[in-house]
Protein backbone atom coordinates (compact mmCIF):
# COMPACT_ATOMS: atom_id res chain seq x y z
CA UNK A 1 0.00 0.00 0.00
CA UNK A 2 1.24 3.24 -0.89
CA UNK A 3 2.03 5.96 1.63
CA UNK A 4 -0.75 8.58 0.03
CA UNK A 5 -3.59 5.58 1.26
CA UNK A 6 -6.01 4.43 -1.47
CA UNK A 7 -10.15 4.48 -2.34
CA UNK A 8 -10.62 1.55 -0.69
CA UNK A 9 -8.00 0.66 1.89
CA UNK A 10 -6.67 1.68 4.90
CA UNK A 11 -5.79 5.73 5.15
CA UNK A 12 -1.58 6.80 5.55
CA UNK A 13 -0.76 8.65 9.03
CA UNK A 14 -1.36 12.02 7.62
CA UNK A 15 -4.81 11.63 6.08
CA UNK A 16 -5.89 9.85 9.22
CA UNK A 17 -3.94 13.36 10.98
CA UNK A 18 -5.75 15.30 8.60
CA UNK A 19 -9.49 13.61 9.10
CA UNK A 20 -9.21 13.92 13.04
CA UNK A 21 -8.73 18.30 12.36
CA UNK A 22 -11.87 18.41 9.83
CA UNK A 23 -14.16 15.87 11.75
CA UNK A 24 -13.95 18.02 14.90
CA UNK A 25 -16.92 20.56 15.34
CA UNK A 26 -14.99 23.15 14.16
CA UNK A 27 -13.16 21.51 11.63
CA UNK A 28 -12.92 24.51 8.93
CA UNK A 29 -10.03 25.21 8.67
CA UNK A 30 -7.71 27.11 5.84
CA UNK A 31 -5.15 24.59 4.17
CA UNK A 32 -2.70 27.18 5.93
CA UNK A 33 -3.82 26.49 9.41
CA UNK A 34 -3.74 22.81 8.69
CA UNK A 35 -0.19 22.66 7.13
CA UNK A 36 0.92 24.57 10.51
CA UNK A 37 -0.86 21.89 12.77
CA UNK A 38 0.12 19.15 10.85
CA UNK A 39 3.79 20.27 10.11
CA UNK A 40 3.62 19.45 6.68
CA UNK A 41 3.30 21.89 3.48
CA UNK A 42 0.31 23.89 2.52
CA UNK A 43 0.42 22.54 -1.30
CA UNK A 44 0.57 18.54 0.47
CA UNK A 45 -2.70 19.47 2.24
CA UNK A 46 -4.50 21.06 -0.08
CA UNK A 47 -3.58 17.58 -2.39
CA UNK A 48 -4.85 15.29 0.48
CA UNK A 49 -7.73 17.63 1.50
CA UNK A 50 -9.26 17.62 -2.07
CA UNK A 51 -8.88 13.84 -2.55
CA UNK A 52 -10.44 12.69 0.70
CA UNK A 53 -13.36 15.15 0.22
CA UNK A 54 -13.79 13.18 -3.04
CA UNK A 55 -12.83 10.03 -2.32
CA UNK A 56 -14.85 9.88 2.02
CA UNK A 57 -16.30 13.05 3.14
CA UNK A 58 -19.61 14.02 2.97
CA UNK A 59 -19.49 18.03 2.66
CA UNK A 60 -22.78 19.96 3.90
CA UNK A 61 -24.19 23.37 5.14
CA UNK A 62 -27.11 23.25 7.66
CA UNK A 63 -29.01 26.60 7.92
CA UNK A 64 -29.11 28.07 11.78
CA UNK A 65 -33.44 28.00 11.63
CA UNK A 66 -33.91 29.67 15.10
CA UNK A 67 -32.26 32.24 13.46
CA UNK A 68 -35.13 32.72 10.91
CA UNK A 69 -37.96 31.26 13.40
CA UNK A 70 -38.36 27.73 12.61
CA UNK A 71 -37.55 24.75 14.62
CA UNK A 72 -36.82 21.16 13.65
CA UNK A 73 -38.38 18.11 15.35
CA UNK A 74 -37.89 14.56 15.17
CA UNK A 75 -41.35 12.49 15.41
CA UNK A 76 -40.58 8.79 16.09
CA UNK A 77 -43.59 6.76 14.20
CA UNK A 78 -44.67 3.03 15.22
CA UNK A 79 -46.09 1.35 11.83
CA UNK A 80 -48.38 -1.59 11.87
CA UNK A 81 -49.33 -4.48 9.32
CA UNK A 82 -46.21 -3.68 7.38
CA UNK A 83 -46.74 -0.61 6.10
CA UNK A 84 -43.36 1.05 7.15
CA UNK A 85 -42.18 2.08 3.32
CA UNK A 86 -45.65 2.97 2.24
CA UNK A 87 -45.61 5.19 5.53
CA UNK A 88 -41.91 6.86 4.86
CA UNK A 89 -42.83 7.55 0.89
CA UNK A 90 -45.98 8.77 2.03
CA UNK A 91 -44.30 11.39 4.22
CA UNK A 92 -41.48 12.50 2.20
CA UNK A 93 -43.99 14.05 -0.60
CA UNK A 94 -44.50 16.72 2.67
CA UNK A 95 -42.92 20.20 2.32
CA UNK A 96 -42.09 20.45 6.00
CA UNK A 97 -40.42 16.53 6.31
CA UNK A 98 -36.76 16.65 5.49
CA UNK A 99 -35.32 13.41 6.03
CA UNK A 100 -37.39 9.50 6.85
CA UNK A 101 -35.17 6.85 8.50
CA UNK A 102 -36.03 3.47 9.19
CA UNK A 103 -34.69 2.44 12.21
CA UNK A 104 -34.39 -0.72 14.19
CA UNK A 105 -33.53 -1.47 17.82
CA UNK A 106 -34.86 -2.34 20.93
CA UNK A 107 -38.31 -0.26 21.30
CA UNK A 108 -40.95 -0.44 18.44
CA UNK A 109 -39.91 2.19 16.71
CA UNK A 110 -39.84 1.73 13.06
CA UNK A 111 -39.38 5.29 11.24
CA UNK A 112 -37.38 8.47 12.48
CA UNK A 113 -38.63 11.62 10.46
CA UNK A 114 -37.22 15.04 10.69
CA UNK A 115 -39.33 18.10 9.87
CA UNK A 116 -38.74 21.34 10.25
CA UNK A 117 -41.75 23.85 11.47
CA UNK A 118 -42.78 27.15 12.60
CA UNK A 119 -44.66 26.73 15.81
CA UNK A 120 -46.18 24.27 18.49
CA UNK A 121 -49.50 24.15 16.54
CA UNK A 122 -47.76 23.25 13.12
CA UNK A 123 -46.32 20.19 15.93
CA UNK A 124 -49.65 19.29 17.01
CA UNK A 125 -51.44 19.36 13.51
CA UNK A 126 -48.53 17.02 12.15
CA UNK A 127 -48.57 14.88 14.99
CA UNK A 128 -52.57 14.55 14.09
CA UNK A 129 -51.95 14.16 10.39
CA UNK A 130 -49.10 11.26 11.65
CA UNK A 131 -51.66 9.40 13.64
CA UNK A 132 -54.76 9.43 11.26
CA UNK A 133 -52.23 7.81 8.44
CA UNK A 134 -53.17 4.21 7.92
CA UNK A 135 -50.17 1.66 9.07
CA UNK A 136 -49.28 4.08 11.65
CA UNK A 137 -49.55 2.69 15.52
CA UNK A 138 -47.78 5.24 17.50
CA UNK A 139 -46.08 8.55 17.46
CA UNK A 140 -44.24 10.48 19.30
CA UNK A 141 -41.99 13.76 18.58
CA UNK A 142 -38.51 15.07 20.50
CA UNK A 143 -36.50 18.41 19.65
CA UNK A 144 -33.19 19.39 21.01
CA UNK A 145 -33.63 22.33 22.65
CA UNK A 146 -29.86 23.07 24.31
CA UNK A 147 -26.38 21.19 22.75
CA UNK A 148 -24.57 20.60 25.69
CA UNK A 149 -21.53 20.09 23.41
CA UNK A 150 -20.20 18.37 20.81
CA UNK A 151 -17.85 15.79 19.99
CA UNK A 152 -16.00 14.59 16.67
CA UNK A 153 -18.65 13.41 14.31
CA UNK A 154 -16.26 10.18 14.47
CA UNK A 155 -14.08 9.34 17.42
CA UNK A 156 -10.54 9.54 17.04
CA UNK A 157 -9.91 6.03 17.76
CA UNK A 158 -12.01 4.96 14.61
CA UNK A 159 -10.10 7.16 12.57
CA UNK A 160 -6.95 5.33 13.73
CA UNK A 161 -9.08 1.65 12.41
CA UNK A 162 -9.20 3.33 9.01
Amino acid sequence: MSSKGSKTGRLSPVDRKLLKLLLTPDGRRSSAELSKKLGIPATTVQRRRRRLEESFLTLTYSLDLEKFGWRKVDFLIATERGKTTAVANELLKRDDVVYVGRSIGQQTIDLRVDTIVKGNSQILELQEFLKAMEGVREVVWTEIVEVIGRKSSIPPGIIDQL
